[in-house]
């Protein structure tokens, strides 16, 4: 494990589909030189494999993962709805064991014509993976998220919610 002062770093990003989570997670690992762990492949290649994907689903083995990378000191993002307090608390879990600042944002798109459009327009970059409606994300089941910074990614570029995101990374925190 790496030393206090050389901890690794666990960045948990959440939100409902369509809040910028994959594209952000992309641009702030690039930034960071991160791994970018994206459950959706993960829960897309369990079902390639004849699985049934419940909640927690690919969080568990991407939480393996992540710990493999965090032990060597890597910085991880990690992009996943989160919907409920326990696959969060997986992520408190990781951290904890491998000694990493965990850093936990969730996104949210305050305009729901814009969330909407954005949903509606996607486009599949994993094979086989089916995107949600917009009807799926409103009928979606989503706790309330104690612990993290919520980023609102309405009305601003990708450019501006990554400098937010890297901001609270540095701080822990906006201001």
């Amino acid at each position: 494990m790496p030393a206090a002062e050389e901890r690794a770093l666990l960045v948990v990003l959440g939100g409902l589909p369509g809040t910028g989570k994959s594209t952000l997670a992309s641009a702030l690992g690039e930034r960071l030189g991160a791994m970018h762990i994206r459950i959706d492949t993960i829960e897309q290649a369990m079902r390639d494999a004849g699985q049934t994907i419940a909640v927690p689903g690919g969080c568990l083995g991407a939480g393996g993962v992540a710990r493999g990378y965090l032990r060597l000191g890597v910085a991880v993002i990690v992009d996943a709805v989160n919907p409920v307090a326990y696959t969060r608390e997986l992520w408190q879990e990781v951290a904890a064991a491998t000694g990493a600042r965990l850093v936990e944002i969730e996104l949210v798109c305050g305009d729901s014509a814009e969330h909407r459009r954005r949903v509606e327009s996607r486009t599949v970059d994993i094979d086989g993976f089916r995107l949600p409606t917009w009807q799926d994300v409103l009928d979606r089941g989503y706790e309330p998220w104690r612990t993290a910074e919520v980023v609102d990614t309405a009305g601003t570029s990708v450019e501006e919610v990554e400098e937010a995101l890297a901001e609270v990374v540095r701080r822990g925190r906006l201001d």
